[in-house]
Protein backbone atom coordinates (compact mmCIF):
# COMPACT_ATOMS: atom_id res chain seq x y z
CA UNK A 1 0.00 0.00 0.00
CA UNK A 2 1.28 3.39 -1.09
CA UNK A 3 0.59 6.35 0.25
CA UNK A 4 0.74 9.91 -2.05
CA UNK A 5 1.68 13.35 -1.67
CA UNK A 6 -1.53 14.22 -0.24
CA UNK A 7 -1.36 11.81 2.50
CA UNK A 8 -4.04 9.25 0.91
CA UNK A 9 -3.34 5.50 1.00
CA UNK A 10 -3.55 4.23 -2.31
CA UNK A 11 -3.51 0.40 -3.15
CA UNK A 12 -1.13 -0.74 -6.53
CA UNK A 13 -3.65 -0.23 -9.22
CA UNK A 14 -3.91 3.71 -7.52
CA UNK A 15 -7.31 3.81 -6.11
CA UNK A 16 -7.71 4.81 -2.73
CA UNK A 17 -7.42 2.45 0.26
CA UNK A 18 -7.42 3.38 3.88
CA UNK A 19 -4.50 1.26 4.98
CA UNK A 20 -4.63 1.80 8.78
CA UNK A 21 -4.63 -0.85 10.98
CA UNK A 22 -8.34 -1.71 12.30
CA UNK A 23 -9.59 -3.72 14.88
CA UNK A 24 -12.03 -6.80 15.28
CA UNK A 25 -14.74 -4.39 14.80
CA UNK A 26 -13.14 -2.72 12.20
CA UNK A 27 -12.63 0.84 13.70
CA UNK A 28 -9.58 2.08 12.27
CA UNK A 29 -6.21 2.31 14.86
CA UNK A 30 -3.87 4.95 14.70
CA UNK A 31 -0.62 4.19 12.08
CA UNK A 32 2.02 1.62 13.42
CA UNK A 33 -0.53 -0.17 16.14
CA UNK A 34 -0.91 -3.63 15.68
CA UNK A 35 -4.42 -4.37 14.19
CA UNK A 36 -6.41 -7.64 13.15
CA UNK A 37 -5.66 -8.65 10.25
CA UNK A 38 -8.25 -7.92 7.31
CA UNK A 39 -10.22 -10.01 5.51
CA UNK A 40 -8.42 -10.24 1.70
CA UNK A 41 -11.10 -9.21 -0.79
CA UNK A 42 -12.46 -10.89 -3.56
CA UNK A 43 -12.10 -14.28 -2.55
CA UNK A 44 -14.23 -16.78 -4.05
CA UNK A 45 -14.72 -19.91 -1.26
CA UNK A 46 -17.75 -22.62 -2.05
CA UNK A 47 -20.63 -21.73 -0.41
CA UNK A 48 -20.15 -23.92 2.79
CA UNK A 49 -16.74 -22.77 3.06
CA UNK A 50 -18.10 -19.11 3.48
CA UNK A 51 -20.61 -19.96 5.85
CA UNK A 52 -17.79 -21.70 8.06
CA UNK A 53 -15.60 -18.79 7.52
CA UNK A 54 -17.78 -16.16 8.44
CA UNK A 55 -19.17 -18.40 11.53
CA UNK A 56 -15.17 -18.34 12.71
CA UNK A 57 -14.91 -14.82 12.79
CA UNK A 58 -18.36 -14.14 14.44
CA UNK A 59 -17.11 -16.50 17.44
CA UNK A 60 -14.09 -14.60 17.54
CA UNK A 61 -15.79 -11.20 17.64
CA UNK A 62 -14.90 -9.93 14.40
CA UNK A 63 -18.77 -9.46 12.84
CA UNK A 64 -16.88 -6.56 10.80
CA UNK A 65 -14.48 -9.41 9.05
CA UNK A 66 -17.29 -11.79 9.00
CA UNK A 67 -19.46 -9.00 6.67
CA UNK A 68 -16.13 -9.05 4.17
CA UNK A 69 -16.90 -12.66 3.64
CA UNK A 70 -20.21 -12.27 3.17
CA UNK A 71 -19.71 -9.42 0.91
CA UNK A 72 -17.50 -11.95 -1.42
CA UNK A 73 -19.89 -14.54 -1.78
CA UNK A 74 -23.08 -11.85 -2.76
CA UNK A 75 -20.46 -10.14 -5.29
CA UNK A 76 -19.01 -13.58 -6.48
CA UNK A 77 -21.93 -15.78 -6.09
CA UNK A 78 -24.99 -16.56 -8.62
CA UNK A 79 -27.59 -13.78 -9.20
CA UNK A 80 -30.33 -15.78 -7.44
CA UNK A 81 -28.31 -16.36 -3.93
CA UNK A 82 -27.13 -12.10 -3.85
CA UNK A 83 -29.95 -11.14 -1.35
CA UNK A 84 -29.42 -13.92 0.72
CA UNK A 85 -25.33 -13.26 1.24
CA UNK A 86 -26.48 -9.21 1.06
CA UNK A 87 -28.95 -10.20 4.50
CA UNK A 88 -26.12 -12.06 5.82
CA UNK A 89 -23.73 -9.00 5.59
CA UNK A 90 -26.56 -7.34 6.88
CA UNK A 91 -26.98 -8.78 9.94
CA UNK A 92 -22.87 -8.99 10.23
CA UNK A 93 -22.54 -5.07 9.87
CA UNK A 94 -25.67 -4.80 12.22
CA UNK A 95 -24.00 -6.63 14.84
CA UNK A 96 -20.90 -4.77 14.13
CA UNK A 97 -22.63 -1.47 14.89
CA UNK A 98 -24.14 -3.07 18.38
CA UNK A 99 -21.26 -4.16 19.15
CA UNK A 100 -19.16 -0.11 18.39
CA UNK A 101 -22.79 1.33 20.87
CA UNK A 102 -24.33 2.00 17.83
CA UNK A 103 -28.05 1.73 19.14
CA UNK A 104 -29.76 2.90 16.36
CA UNK A 105 -28.45 1.82 13.15
CA UNK A 106 -26.90 -1.88 15.16
CA UNK A 107 -30.96 -2.27 15.09
CA UNK A 108 -31.71 -1.04 12.11
CA UNK A 109 -29.39 -3.25 9.91
CA UNK A 110 -29.92 -6.10 11.89
CA UNK A 111 -34.08 -6.18 11.04
CA UNK A 112 -33.24 -5.26 7.57
CA UNK A 113 -30.95 -8.42 7.59
CA UNK A 114 -33.40 -10.46 9.29
CA UNK A 115 -35.87 -9.49 6.54
CA UNK A 116 -33.80 -10.52 4.03
CA UNK A 117 -32.90 -13.96 5.40
CA UNK A 118 -35.97 -14.95 6.58
CA UNK A 119 -37.72 -15.06 2.93
CA UNK A 120 -34.54 -18.16 2.65
CA UNK A 121 -35.62 -19.59 5.74
CA UNK A 122 -36.76 -23.34 5.67
CA UNK A 123 -40.48 -24.03 5.92
CA UNK A 124 -41.89 -24.72 2.59
CA UNK A 125 -39.77 -28.15 1.84
CA UNK A 126 -36.97 -26.37 0.64
CA UNK A 127 -33.54 -27.62 2.42
CA UNK A 128 -31.72 -25.49 4.67
CA UNK A 129 -29.15 -23.37 2.38
CA UNK A 130 -25.81 -24.52 3.03
CA UNK A 131 -26.92 -25.90 6.35
CA UNK A 132 -27.93 -22.77 7.63
CA UNK A 133 -30.94 -22.31 9.85
CA UNK A 134 -32.21 -18.82 8.60
CA UNK A 135 -35.48 -18.81 10.31
CA UNK A 136 -33.43 -18.83 13.59
CA UNK A 137 -30.48 -16.64 12.64
CA UNK A 138 -33.36 -14.00 11.49
CA UNK A 139 -35.19 -14.89 15.19
CA UNK A 140 -31.41 -13.97 16.52
CA UNK A 141 -31.36 -10.42 14.92
CA UNK A 142 -35.04 -9.23 15.89
CA UNK A 143 -34.26 -10.42 19.14
CA UNK A 144 -30.39 -9.08 19.38
CA UNK A 145 -31.97 -5.61 17.90
CA UNK A 146 -35.29 -5.76 21.05
CA UNK A 147 -32.22 -6.25 23.42
CA UNK A 148 -29.97 -3.55 22.30
CA UNK A 149 -32.77 -0.84 22.02
CA UNK A 150 -33.69 -1.72 25.28
CA UNK A 151 -30.28 -2.08 27.10
CA UNK A 152 -28.92 1.16 25.58
CA UNK A 153 -25.55 -0.26 25.80
CA UNK A 154 -22.87 -1.66 23.42
CA UNK A 155 -23.39 -5.37 22.73
CA UNK A 156 -20.17 -8.26 23.18
CA UNK A 157 -19.47 -9.28 19.38
CA UNK A 158 -18.38 -12.80 20.71
CA UNK A 159 -20.90 -13.51 23.41
CA UNK A 160 -23.85 -12.07 21.44
CA UNK A 161 -22.38 -14.20 17.97
CA UNK A 162 -25.17 -16.38 15.89
CA UNK A 163 -25.51 -19.81 15.25
CA UNK A 164 -25.25 -19.70 11.42
CA UNK A 165 -26.22 -23.77 11.17
CA UNK A 166 -28.41 -24.93 13.67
Amino acid sequence: MDSTAAGRDRDDEGRARNARPRDGLGRPLPYGTDGVARQPEGVVRPPRETVAEAQRLLDEGKPFHAHEVFEDAWKSGPDAERELWRGLAQLAVGLTHAARGNLTGGPRLLRRGAGAVQAWAAGDGRPRPYGMDLGAVAGWARELADDVERGGTAVDAAARAPRLRG
